[in-house]
């Protein structure tokens, strides 16, 4: 054939016996003439009727309503379309901490326009370090504005959980303690918001029953008891120890502080020394907040001082050292006539390594004449009071135990899941001997778990509210996975969370965290782990957790026809392109508007 010639030539490879020829080319195998092939296998995948973007509607449940819970509250429900939310509260309102805590002088150790949400601030808090009312009334405000009460049930408290791997879901049993009344429920995911400090416990001294004057842990601590003229013992030297004693001293005949750790009382973590004492916000300070341009200046001025010193957390540093000094002179100044006082407090330990606590009037009310600071052993209570091991005994009308919470982190309900129960197998001497997760966020052997601050969990910079969304964040995009892609259940891989924790303990070893002293950062445990804070500076720890590593997660599907996408991608539309209301050009803006950081970023600017 030449390239003259009239004889019409086929075009591309729409001919069977083109596409038979060039088969048998490819394999080798020889096929008759005008034979038809398929191109592929035939289809053996139901399509399923739902849209990409269909939500299964979750049941999500988040156990605890204070600080965490409440903004659970807020933001799923905005990320997280087609949420079922449940969140359960033993309390008779939301606040955890700030409205369990009436002891006198409870308050915050960080300043109140730091810890806020960083969405919803508030521009007229009235002191500096705000007091514990007036922190539980600001939340208690956002759940209201946020209509976060919808989701709520109060006092109810939740007894077990348990794991059906058949169903890929936990069942919840909780009591209503309004009527005692026992009921069950069904979860795809459980977010625990716990807390650290309200699982609170009596210490266990011998003959703790027999005592017949008023017994308190501070947690639980009674306002119509009138302290005047009586005597009075406080156990424990942590927050709550430091601010009832400075704030009930003068008002007592006589107070036993019982304090067997040293710690670091400080000015504050801002560095700001005058902190020392109670500071009411001036009314025409509050007043210039009203112009949103002044009042974000002065926010990030505050916050800016909690994102820049990890430094002083590792051995040696200079900026340590100058911590130290900065913390020593401000005992030295407020304990000026009292050497016996300086010596039995000052730490031998580095700031840092036991969390340093802003005390206003403490070290004045520890050096008063009517005060006298035990370290000596508690051996048992009496029926009048309290016996330590040199055999003195002390008569007290009343006994504060300031002796803190759950510090090894274990939650106060037990949970169980394929054949184990998360607080023993955390607890020392148990599978794991502390408590384990990875990035703070799962633990393996428990799917479809998450903590909010828990352990590893909790910014050693920055602000505590900063932090808790930054790990909402990272759970709603982990319910949007398991949500839009048919996720039964999902977990952290053991490997990866072995290597995030061996990489921990690393890490801290070069800390001051790592010197010895006994903390909720180490469950207690003088030399022990460190579990509860994260390996790094907050900064560091928002950037782990911006965009989950998928790769370090195991998960098991819903569809069980083996393809991953069959549930996924479903019937091959999204059910905006179908709604003739929907707006599916959201990703167009006026040119202004544009950042350019964020053209096609956002999950919901989706056709």
């Amino acid at each position: 054939m030449t390239a003259d010639s009239n004889t019409e030539v086929p075009k591309g490879n729409n001919s069977p016996n083109v596409a038979a020829n060039s088969n048998a080319l490819e394999t080798g195998t020889s096929v008759p003439a005008g034979a038809e092939i398929p191109l592929h296998p035939p289809p053996h995948v139901e399509i399923l009727e739902r849209n990409i973007d269909t939500s299964r509607q979750l049941r999500v449940a988040v156990i605890g309503a204070g600080l965490s819970g409440v903004t659970a509250g807020i933001l799923l429900p905005a990320k997280v379309p087609g949420i079922k939310l449940a969140i359960f509260e033993k309390n008779a309102d939301v606040g955890g901490t700030w409205f369990e805590n009436v002891y006198p002088g409870v308050r915050c150790d960080v300043p109140a326009h730091v810890y806020q949400s960083t969405f919803d601030p508030n521009t007229q808090w009235s002191e500096q370090f705000a007091q514990g009312a007036e922190i539980r009334d600001y939340w208690q405000s956002l759940a209201k504005k946020y209509s976060v009460y919808q989701y709520l049930k109060l006092s109810h408290e939740v007894q077990d959980l348990n794991w059906d791997g058949s169903k890929g879901s936990w069942s919840i049993r909780v009591t209503n303690l309004l009527n005692q009344q026992e009921f069950v429920e069904e979860f795809d995911y459980v977010l625990t918001a716990i807390g650290r400090f309200n699982a609170w416990k009596l210490p266990d001294y011998p003959g703790r029953d027999e005592f017949k004057g008023l017994l308190r842990h501070a947690s639980h601590y009674d306002p119509s008891f009138d302290l005047s003229g009586k005597r009075v013992a406080i156990i424990g030297n942590g927050a709550s120890g430091i601010q009832l004693t400075a704030n009930i001293q003068k008002r007592v005949a006589h107070l036993d502080h019982y304090a067997r750790n040293k710690t670091w009382v400080t000015a504050s973590f801002s560095g700001d020394v005058t902190s020392l004492s109670p500071i009411e916000i001036p009314p025409e300070k509050r007043q210039s907040f009203a112009d949103p341009k002044e009042y974000l200046k002065y926010r990030k001025q505050e916050e800016e001082k909690y994102w820049r010193g990890f430094k002083g957390w590792l051995k040696g540093t200079e900026e340590n050292e100058a911590r130290r000094a900065e913390y020593l002179k401000i005992y030295q100044d407020r304990l000026v006539g009292h050497p016996e006082l300086l010596e039995k407090l000052v730490p031998d330990f580095s700031p840092g390594c036991r969390r340093p606590t802003p005390g206003p009037g403490y070290l004045e009310a520890i050096s008063s004449s009517n005060v006298e600071y035990i370290q000596t052993e508690i051996k048992r209570f009496t029926e009048t009071g309290i016996e330590t091991t040199d055999g003195q005994h002390r008569e007290v009308d009343a006994i504060f135990c300031a002796t803190g919470a759950n510090v090894d982190q274990v939650p106060p309900f037990k949970i169980y899941a394929n054949g184990k129960e998360l607080g023993e197998v955390w607890k020392r001497g148990g599978e794991f001997g502390s408590p384990y997760t990875y990035l703070g966020v799962s633990s393996p052997g428990f799917p479809n778990l998450g903590f909010i601050l828990g352990p590893y969990g909790f910014g050693s910079s920055g602000s505590i509210p900063y932090t808790v969304e930054v790990q909402i964040a990272f759970y709603s995009k982990l319910l949007r996975k398991i949500d839009l892609e048919g996720i039964k259940s999902i977990q952290a891989k053991k490997d990866a969370t072995d290597e995030f924790i061996q990489w921990s303990d690393s890490l801290f070893q070069k800390t001051v965290l790592s010197d010895n002293c006994s903390s909720w950062y180490n469950g207690g445990n003088r030399g022990g782990r460190v579990h509860g804070i994260w390996p790094g500076s907050s900064g560091h720890m928002a950037t782990a957790l911006r965009q989950p590593r998928w790769e370090d997660w195991e998960y098991e599907l819903l569809n069980d026809s083996g393809n991953r996408f069959a549930w996924f991608f479903g019937n091959g539309v999204t059910s905006k392109e179908l709604d003739p209301e929907a707006d599916v050009t959201g990703y167009l803006k006026e040119p202004s508007q544009v950042d350019i950081k964020d053209v096609h970023e956002t999950w919901w600017g989706i056709p």
